[in-house]
């Protein structure tokens, strides 16, 4: 039996920062959460230390988790072991049936819907938009908020957006690269369109906000710009900011999020009669099944 040192804690860490790099900081994020979590559960429940993990411990974890957490999670934190395994050059148990068939058993005990955010509709955004302050946050959050919906951009899109990523074209419109998304690793882009008005918004962000920084939307201290992009979480925090500010109720300004830009114009295009092709190619979709579960609550408009 493998054996391990008084700092085999640490040694999963040291070589989490070999993917650095490979995989978006969110997915960085999750993967320490997640086999933190399985860590301290081995503590708690009196186990060795969780790596390498035996069957049935990752077994008895997955089918605890899935008492309080939903399917996606429990998933998510299988992965993540797995790739701990990976990571130590340890036999990996993750692919044994047993535990293919404790997350089986997890999924069908508690069926969960994905959880979506509230689309954002052209009068939402309208109204957002008229309730900014004259100030630099409310320039900053107009041209945001404008293009953002015109792009149907992730949030980690929009803040990874930088000046040289966008060309103001002769009939007023912008012209838009978008470097990586969460479908494309690669960074490959994608290029999106603007109307107008979002290029007059972003004109005027941008005269402000000067050289200091060529992050497209970046932060604002004390009314100076900051060289650095602001962090995907201030996205869905305007957002949220601005639903409250145009009168919408707790319960409403909760189901806003840094997605409802993306799903809301979707469901705009649906509306207008776009087909799923055209949508999910605006959009960089690659899978028509996400696509289709946020176009579902716009389809009874459609036909009305």
């Amino acid at each position: 039996m493998i054996q391990f040192g008084p700092h085999h804690r640490t040694d999963w860490r040291s070589e989490f920062q070999r993917l650095e790099g490979a995989y978006a900081p969110s997915t960085m994020r999750s993967y320490r959460s997640d086999v933190e979590a399985f860590e301290n559960w081995c503590q708690e429940n009196g186990l060795a230390a969780p790596f390498p993990a035996a069957v049935e411990t990752v077994c008895r974890f997955l089918e605890d988790q899935g008492r309080s957490k939903a399917p996606s999670t429990v998933r998510r934190r299988l992965y993540a072991i797995r790739k701990v395994h990976r990571l130590l050059d340890l036999p990996d148990p993750t692919y044994a049936e047993d535990i293919n068939l404790a997350f089986r058993r997890v999924r069908r005990a508690k069926p969960v819907r994905p959880k979506q955010a509230r689309g954002m509709t052209a009068v939402d955004l309208k109204r957002f938009l008229e309730v900014q302050p004259d100030t630099p946050w409310g320039l900053r959050n107009m041209a945001m908020l404008s293009l953002g919906y015109e792009l149907m951009t992730r949030r980690s899109e929009l803040v990874a957006l930088r000046d040289e990523d966008v060309e103001f074209r002769e009939d007023g419109t912008l012209r838009v690269l978008i470097r990586r998304s969460k479908a494309d690793q690669e960074g490959r882009g994608r290029i999106g369109y603007s109307s107008v008005a979002s290029a007059h918004r972003l004109h005027a962000w941008q005269r402000w906000k000067g050289e200091t920084t060529h992050w497209l939307f970046c932060p604002i201290y004390k009314e100076h710009p900051i060289d650095r992009p602001l962090s995907d979480t201030t996205v869905k925090v305007i957002i949220k900011q601005a639903a409250k500010m145009t009168g919408y109720g707790p319960e409403d300004v909760r189901s806003f999020s840094g997605h409802s830009m993306r799903i809301g114009a979707a469901q705009e295009l649906l509306r207008c009669g776009f087909d799923m092709a055209a949508i999910m190619r605006a959009g960089g979709w690659k899978s028509i099944n996400v696509l289709a579960r946020y176009l579902e609550h716009a389809e009874h408009n459609v036909w009305a």
